[in-house]
């Protein structure tokens, strides 16, 4: 079994430095590369600690909570997993909890860390729901809002959704349709912004009616589909700004009978095993969701320094465009 001891031989540092980092002590007084180092020889050697004396000692529950809209939706694996080994680098446990119903004038965030349940909360806001967290609950939210009092994590989306614009671009698209997120998201905005910027860059066509704001689920990307499909004029290609709307996207223009990408090129936000497992398999762009559950842990339970910003952007890895067969070369020329 790897004693803390070992975790110090290996980082250079004496034990008292690697569980004063490892339990989150903002008192500590160490340099960033020392942290680094000290968290890396944890993971490497697969430290665990003994949370019974630890809970004992500090009186705290030793671990977290994730909650996110929807625990069966695989968008969200990556972001768990990534939550999960920066928590388990720090000694910590996280707790998966579904957001999908919650309902701002409850108290249940207040409640689950005065329970002892837990010790903070890492918190996605389901899309277009207000809500605000109260002081005393240690809180990081992530990839929902864009400012607050709330410590804040979010994805470069608008990067996110220009590496689909410029794919579509290189493949001779000029005029291009958006399905987007609610008015009322954070991330719809961040996400609508980044399509704007980008078609006027590289000089591409767009319209109103080329554009929806209906929501991110496969039943709201059907409806999209249905809304564009009974238009005149439809461009030759689509950005969905997310996948699972992209499913009822793509099922939609199955069944109006054109063909995706024949008649239709489709490039979603995020991929996850399914993106490859449709006909035909999409083409999305990778966003860095293990890096946003790593930094959002960080910034929860990592001391830091005091002037550091409370609203961090997740700019690396960047974006990473996956291509698949729903994208094509643009065989004709657009009117």
């Amino acid at each position: 079994m790897v004693k803390l001891s070992d975790v110090a031989a290996q980082a250079g540092v004496s034990p008292a430095a690697v569980s004063r980092v490892l339990s989150g002590d903002s008192t500590v007084r160490v340099s960033d590369e020392t942290r680094d180092r000290i968290l890396s020889a944890a993971r490497e050697l697969r430290y665990v600690p003994n949370h019974a004396a630890r809970a004992l000692r500090t009186a705290r529950s030793s671990a977290i909570a994730l909650v996110v809209p929807e625990v069966t939706s695989a968008v969200f694996a990556e972001l768990a997993r990534g939550t999960e080994e920066g928590a388990s680098a720090r000694g910590l446990t996280v707790m998966l909890a579904r957001a999908e119903q919650l309902d701002p004038a409850s108290d249940w965030l207040e409640r689950l860390v005065a329970e002892g349940r837990v010790d903070g909360v890492i918190l996605q806001v389901p899309e277009g729901v207000p809500f605000t967290v109260g002081e005393t609950v240690p809180t990081v939210v992530i990839n929902s809002q864009d400012h607050g009092p709330v410590p804040t994590v979010v994805l470069d989306d608008a990067a996110g959704i220009r590496a689909a614009v410029e794919h579509l671009q290189a493949l001779g698209h000029q005029r291009v349709g958006y399905i987007g997120g609610l008015p009322t998201s954070a991330t719809g905005a961040r996400r609508e912004a980044g399509f704007l910027a980008a078609v006027a860059d590289f000089g591409l066509q767009t319209r109103d009616e080329w554009m929806t704001r209906l929501g991110y689920s496969g039943d709201d990307g059907r409806a999209a589909a249905a809304d564009l499909l009974a238009l005149g004029t439809l461009p030759s290609a689509l950005v969905v700004a997310n996948l699972n709307a992209a499913l009822g996207v793509l099922a939609g223009i199955h069944a109006s009978g054109l063909r995706v990408p024949d008649d239709i090129s489709l490039v979603a936000l995020h991929d996850v095993w399914y993106a490859d497992a449709t006909w035909p398999p999409i083409t999305t762009v990778r966003m860095p969701l293990a890096e946003l559950g790593q930094t959002a842990v960080d910034l929860l339970v990592g001391p830091g320094p005091a002037d550091r910003p409370i609203h961090i952007t997740v700019t690396s890895p960047a974006p990473e465009l996956m291509v698949r067969a729903s994208t094509a070369r643009l065989a004709r020329l657009d009117d």
